[in-house]
């Protein structure tokens, strides 16, 4: 059956798409810590463990949304439940721009949490459109779009931030809303109305979700060790900033600046290494790489002793930056073409659960490590419990993919 669009142009869409979302995120990041201490009075050891909960509230709406927006995708097509997604996260920027107390906060991030789960029609949307041997090529496109992201948006935030702590949500919520207007006249349907499906509960459930996809071996193994390399992965977004502050003294244009570093790398791994090294490697070989590479920057960042040294730790995720394509890409392979945005959902459950235990662990973690008078100072402790869980991935995956 042809698909129903041109798949270079529908590719491009989603990548910018995803690039304006991404840019819209990224901007708040660098503030998020000083937001919190102004909100709690509290110092930054305390604030980050704020700032888990906030990532624990926002899993927790995203974990619940997330299969049910990819069943709905399945049901009426991506296109409409991607713009409305971008709709509610511009209204949540907004939200926590006016924020005058701590509650507000995680109101916002609740309602980012529902609007967040908008990567999932738009990974299906790729899957529509890509045969499957370029599937973890464009996934790996759509990854460079989120690196992009996180090039200019936390280097601006950053900047932005120098001018006021809650300048850079209004700038947030300006990107979203544009970017909905974008999407509503460029952004052409991918699902034809005779490869649709009904919705149903059972499927666009968190738990029914995952039953689903776990129907299928292959699938089961690989999902599991890309749950334990989500759930550390969650050490970055969660922690980093805060570290960062703590460890090195770092202003909000400085952990933006190594934020953008960090984008840097992701986009040119995603766009250009993907496409080249996963053919060559092929998607088995690309996947157990990355996780070793992923393990080497955790350590070099927990042990890092001078700002600097954490730039050329952040090289490895040049090859780290494979994992998530190369596994979603072995895993759309195992299912049918109407089930791939109920896989997608799964994956996007499997994601919102690791960043539900994830960031309060990760956060306690630096939290108490990080505190005066703690038994043990260690900030970087939250970064070894990363390397371990990147390691316990690659062994599962090994496991699964010898099977």
């Amino acid at each position: 059956m042809p698909r129903p669009t041109s798949s270079k142009a529908s590719v491009l869409f989603i990548f910018i798409t995803v690039l304006l979302d991404t840019i819209g995120f990224g901007i708040i990041i660098p503030v998020v810590p000083e937001l919190i201490m102004e909100l709690t009075g509290q110092d930054i050891s305390h604030a980050s463990i704020y700032g888990g909960w906030l990532w624990f509230t926002y899993a927790v709406m995203q974990f619940f949304c997330a299969p049910i927006l990819g069943g709905i995708s399945d049901r009426v097509g991506r296109r409409p439940v991607i713009l409305l997604s971008l709709f509610a996260l511009g209204v949540d920027y907004i939200i926590m721009g006016f924020s005058r107390t701590i509650t507000w906060l995680f109101v916002g991030r609740g309602l980012a949490g529902i609007a967040g789960a908008s990567f999932i029609p738009a990974y299906a949307y790729l899957a529509d459109v890509s045969p499957p041997e370029k599937r973890a090529q464009n996934f790996g496109l759509v990854g460079a779009a989120f690196g992009m992201g996180f090039v200019i948006g936390p280097a601006i935030g950053g900047l932005l931030g120098e001018m006021g702590h809650r300048v850079p949500f209004f700038v947030a919520a300006a990107i979203a809303l544009l970017n909905v207007v974008f999407g509503f006249f460029v952004l052409p349907e991918s699902l034809p109305k005779d490869r649709r499906r009904a919705f149903e509960w059972k499927r666009a459930n968190p738990l029914g979700t995952l039953i689903q996809i776990s129907k299928y071996p292959l699938v089961r193994g690989i999902a599991a060790a890309l749950f334990l390399w989500q759930l550390g992965h969650q050490v970055l977004p969660s922690t980093w900033s805060f570290y960062a502050m703590f460890k090195f003294g770092w202003s909000e244009a400085e952990v933006g600046a190594s934020l953008a570093a960090v984008g840097v790398v992701m986009a040119i791994s995603q766009g250009w290494l993907t496409r080249v090294l996963v053919p060559r490697l092929g998607e088995r070989r690309a996947a157990f790489i990355g996780l070793l590479f992923g393990t080497l920057a955790y350590l070099g960042y927990a042990f890092s002793t001078q700002g600097w040294m954490v730039y050329g730790w952040m090289l490895t995720w040049f090859f780290a930056a494979l994992v998530y394509p190369s596994m979603n890409a072995l895993m759309s392979r195992q299912v049918p073409a109407n089930a791939q945005g109920e896989l997608q959902g799964g994956v996007g459950s499997l994601y919102s659960i690791a960043s539900i235990f994830g960031p309060p662990i990760m956060t306690q973690l630096f939290g108490r490590f990080s505190a005066p008078g703690a038994r043990v100072h260690f900030p970087g402790a939250a970064f070894v419990c990363a390397a371990v869980l990147a390691l316990a991935s690659a062994a599962v995956f090994a496991r699964t993919v010898r099977k």
